[in-house]
């Protein structure tokens, strides 16, 4: 059937994107029982962050992007993007779950590239070299402190900056071709229903005829 059947894959692509997003965003009662979202909980429980629309998604996942490269550390994440949403009109579980792309197995790739890529825009004179060898013999959080304040800080921070607003505008873009192409396939599929059923209906007729 053209409408899309459950076992057809983009209609399980589609929905294992969604489970994902589910599984790793917080509801909205969780997110207000959070002491930091707390004081904010009358911006945050506004009903239209929650709805999943044309325009929510692209922009919580472009902002979801953008706090969880750019923070990383996860309280302040997930805050950050609450807090947000709000003046952005974005989609608070989209968000959420885009800062889990930024975790313990992708941070250290994510700042090795902040590194890199702010000496070579900004020529900060970072040596992304001692990073990686910080890693290879387990740096203590002195050393890690005392690098961070080197001349890798600007140029983390730059290369943060540039990837974080590269990777929001990109994801704003596949997701807001996703969610049309979502859309498209939830009717064509409403459709598809709407004939079988006329068509079923007919044939009901013409052998009760």
């Amino acid at each position: 059937m053209s409408g899309g059947k459950p076992n057809d894959p983009k209609v399980r692509d589609k929905a294992a994107v969604m489970n994902w997003i589910r599984r790793n965003s917080p509801s909205r009662e969780e997110l207000l029982e959070s002491r930091f979202i707390r004081p904010f909980a009358h911006r945050v429980a506004h009903s239209h962050l929650w709805r999943f629309t044309r325009t929510s998604v692209p922009r919580g996942t472009a902002l979801g992007l953008f706090v969880g490269i750019f923070f990383l550390i996860p309280g302040v994440q997930i805050l950050g993007v609450a807090l947000l949403a709000l003046p952005f009109r974005a989609n608070i579980p989209i968000g959420a779950a885009m800062t889990f792309l930024s975790n313990p197995v992708t941070t250290p790739f994510i700042i090795l590239a902040s590194v890199w890529l702010g000496d070579w825009l900004f020529g900060l004179h970072a040596n992304s070299a001692t990073f990686s060898a910080m890693i290879e013999h387990g740096a203590s959080a002195g050393e890690w402190v005392r690098w961070v304040f080197s001349d890798a800080a600007p140029a983390m921070l730059a290369g943060l900056f540039v990837i974080s607003v590269v990777s929001a505008v990109v994801g704003y873009v596949l997701a807001a071709l996703f969610w049309d192409n979502w859309i498209r396939l939830r009717w064509r599929r409403k459709l598809a229903r709407a004939r079988d059923q006329r068509l079923e209906a007919s044939t009901s007729d013409t052998a009760a005829g």
